[in-house]
């Protein structure tokens, strides 16, 4: 197995997003084996929320939300083992912004900036879209003053269309994530 691990685990947040079959199961599914990697765990996860679609509008709403993770992996790492559990949920990619089961984006690595042709961090349009900015600012900490990334998502959301296209699905939390307890 070629993994490259960190000798200390960061933070990282995803947004993961759903639009075709059981929708808020699959996002729970996808949670439930990032969380089953042995580099991997589930730490906080947003609120889901229903939203519009984004770019290709013709199809169903999609529910999105996102979770911080804490992990071992390399940032490069840890995409391919969410693009292999998109692969696993059904993901099928032939139009893009189009219908998927599942969706997952690799949106920020604790600081950390990248540029290769597989990945770009922080993500290049996070900052862009209220289905992300949303989620995001349910589970950044306010007090995040080593990174700033809270600051950036409201100042982001103060100045962003698209909100009113956004409605809280459920503010029911992924289940596994009361596994580990918080201190």
């Amino acid at each position: 197995m070629n993994i490259h691990s960190t000798s200390e685990a960061s933070e990282a947040y995803i947004a993961l997003g759903a639009n075709l079959g059981d929708r808020e199961g699959t996002l729970k599914e996808a949670l439930n084996r990032l969380n089953q990697h042995e580099g991997i765990e589930v730490v906080r996860c947003s609120r889901i929320y229903e939203t519009e679609p984004v770019g290709y509008l013709d199809q169903p709403q999609f529910l999105n939300m996102a979770a911080a993770l804490r992990t071992t992996l390399a940032p490069e790492d840890l995409l391919h083992v969410m693009l292999a559990i998109e692969t696993q949920l059904g993901r099928v990619r032939d139009i893009r912004y189009g219908p998927r089961t599942v969706d997952l984006d690799l949106l920020w690595v604790e600081g950390r900036s990248l540029d290769t042709p597989e990945l770009t961090l922080p993500h290049p349009r996070m900052m862009e879209r209220a289905f992300v900015l949303i989620p995001l600012s349910d589970i950044v900490p306010q007090n995040d003053a080593s990174f700033g990334l809270y600051g950036m998502i409201a100042a982001a959301l103060q100045d962003l269309d698209g909100k009113e296209g956004m409605r809280l699905w459920t503010s029911n939390e992924w289940d596994g994530g009361s596994e580990h307890s918080g201190s």
